[in-house]
């Protein structure tokens, strides 16, 4: 059963790198809203291809305007936590007892 405890805590990991990797990600897109680079630049269409998509569906959900600003990165860095640290402590924990 070692190995499938090693296969869980390396499943942890990657997420949790993965996840820690995506709040960045959403944090330089909410830098970005603030100023006005070229929307043609291809690091901006990537990183508004990654966040953009998933904060629209958090606006539908969730009305997220406040006046001028729109809280759905908060949101989605909250939900990122959230899952960063429960779900990535379960499969750890599992991954302890598998050993």
């Amino acid at each position: 059963m070692f190995i499938a405890g090693d296969f869980l805590s390396a499943v942890a990991a990657i997420l949790d790198w993965l996840l820690s990797a995506y709040m960045l990600i959403v944090i330089a897109r909410a830098v970005l809203s603030w100023v006005s680079p070229d929307p043609r630049n291809p690091i901006v269409r990537f990183i508004s291809g990654l966040v953009d998509p998933v904060s629209y569906r958090i606006s539908r959900i969730i009305p997220t305007r406040i006046g001028m600003m729109d809280i759905s990165p908060l949101i989605l860095l909250a939900a990122i936590f959230f899952v960063q640290r429960f779900l990535v402590s379960v499969l750890r924990d599992a991954a302890m007892r598998l050993r």
